[in-house]
């Protein structure tokens, strides 16, 4: 896997980094190149930029090879195994270390351009480069803001060796990587565009990210619009509904949740803000009234959630002109089988998050036709093997994707980003739709 450039890079790392989100955090990026990233990592979870300022000590007549790192308030990080293979002479290394701490000044002074350090004094920081190679520049950055009293220090960079990694699990609390690699090669290998990032660029995103909260984000941001509450007739009853519409979408995904309201549900709420930056239209659905839910029965009769998800989607086409599509959770998933089971219900693509598959007749899950993709906790093993004889009922395109030590809930670190991006990637490969093919949609 290849990033397209660092800004991409950054986007695909904040979707790693979503278990941050409404925690005080400071975002800082390592000049130059991990700024880009950085800036991306900080519009998606909503946090300040700032930048620490950290030099590489390069070897004089080798300078990719670095045998240390100085940063800012005097840090100073050697590598003694690259000092024993290159063998710099102490007057050579000083020489460097002169040169890169003159660096780390000016470059202080240019990029905050008078404006004060963000002060990062008990709360989570997030260092972030736009890769890793020996580590010292990390290691020296996550040094300086732990002097700096930081509460919690995730180091989030796209890519890096496995045995650079490990290394600084032992200097952050947290490593964020999202491509380990046993050999790196160099981390432009790893990018499509790794043009080199410029002073201007760098002070331009710091000046960008500092502007007040309130002045309008630029078009095609990560931030989904406000959703909007509506009221859905459904088989003669109104359903209470969250509808996201970003400009550019493509699909809209209808959330099926039979226990509770699928639209105050933290973890239906988490999956759609992820839709909505990548472009997919959210509806969140309470498939039953307040006073029906009080009778549990209710929350087990897939064949009325199934009838009402069914009257949803099309009063959803009728509103959007959008191809419709599934998420469903717990009994909202096997509602959503049966619904896409039903003749003429064209739905484009279906994921089930720890769903309940065998409360669907074989019949129906025969039927369906919509590409699914089965999501559930290694750990959930009861609905794991649910899951598995469900999919060898199916003869459409589908497939189960099992999270590593999640259980039923996905309340495990990392757990949901992962179900999230399983299912942003589901839908964008088979609900959305060419743009040239999309006809036009009608305001909500």
């Amino acid at each position: 896997m290849r990033f397209d450039d660092r800004r991409a890079a950054g986007r695909r790392l904040s979707w790693r980094l979503e278990f941050l989100r409404g925690q005080d955090v400071v975002v800082l990026g390592l000049p130059r190149g991990g700024v880009p990233v950085a800036y991306e990592v900080a519009r998606a979870l909503d946090a300040p930029l700032d930048v620490l300022v950290v030099r590489k000590l390069g070897v004089p007549w080798q300078p990719e090879l670095g045998f240390g790192a100085v940063g800012e308030n005097g840090v100073r990080v050697l590598n003694e195994n690259a000092i024993g293979d290159a063998r710099p002479s102490p007057a050579e290394q000083a020489d460097v270390e002169r040169t890169e701490q003159a660096e780390v000044g000016r470059r202080v002074r240019h990029y905050r351009a008078g404006r004060p350090r963000i002060p990062v004094a008990g709360r989570t920081v997030v260092v972030v480069d736009d890769g890793l190679a020996t580590g010292a520049t990390a290691e020296a950055a996550c040094r300086i803001v732990r002097g700096q009293g930081a509460a919690r220090i995730v180091l989030a960079v796209p890519v890096g060796p496995v045995s650079t990694v490990a290394r600084l699990n032992e200097v952050a609390d947290r490593v964020v990587c999202l491509r380990s690699v046993q050999y790196l090669g160099s981390v432009g290998a790893w990018y499509q565009d790794f043009t080199q990032t410029t002073d201007t660029e760098v002070t331009a995103l710091l000046a960008r990210s500092a502007r007040p909260a309130s002045a309008p984000r630029a078009p095609g941001g990560p931030h989904p619009p406000p959703g909007r509450e509506v009221g859905v007739p459904a088989a003669g009853v109104s359903l209470a509904a969250s509808l996201t519409l970003p400009d550019t979408a493509q699909a809209v995904v209808a959330f099926a949740h039979g226990s509770g309201s699928s639209r105050h549900s933290p973890r239906n709420r988490y999956v759609a803000a992820t839709l909505n930056r990548s472009g997919l239209a959210t509806l969140l659905l309470d498939l039953l009234t307040e006073e029906e839910e009080r009778d549990r029965s209710n929350v087990f009769d897939v064949l009325l959630l199934a009838r009402r998800l069914h009257a949803a989607s099309g009063w959803l086409r009728r509103r959007t002109a959008l191809p419709v599509a599934y998420f469903g959770a717990g009994t909202g998933a096997a509602a959503a089988l049966e619904a896409a089971s039903a003749h003429g219900a064209d739905i484009r693509a279906i994921v089930s998050r720890g769903g309940r598959p065998d409360l669907v007749t074989p019949a129906a899950l025969a039927r369906v036709k919509a590409p699914t993709l089965f999501i559930v906790g290694s750990r959930d093993s009861r609905v794991l093997s649910l899951n598995r004889l469900a999919a060898d009922r199916m003869h459409c395109e589908h497939g189960l994707a099992v999270v590593p030590g999640a259980t039923h809930l996905f309340t495990e670190p990392d757990a949901l980003a992962i179900v999230a991006e399983l299912a942003r990637d589901w839908f964008t490969a088979h609900a959305a739709r060419p743009e040239a093919d999309v006809p036009p949609r009608r305001t909500a």
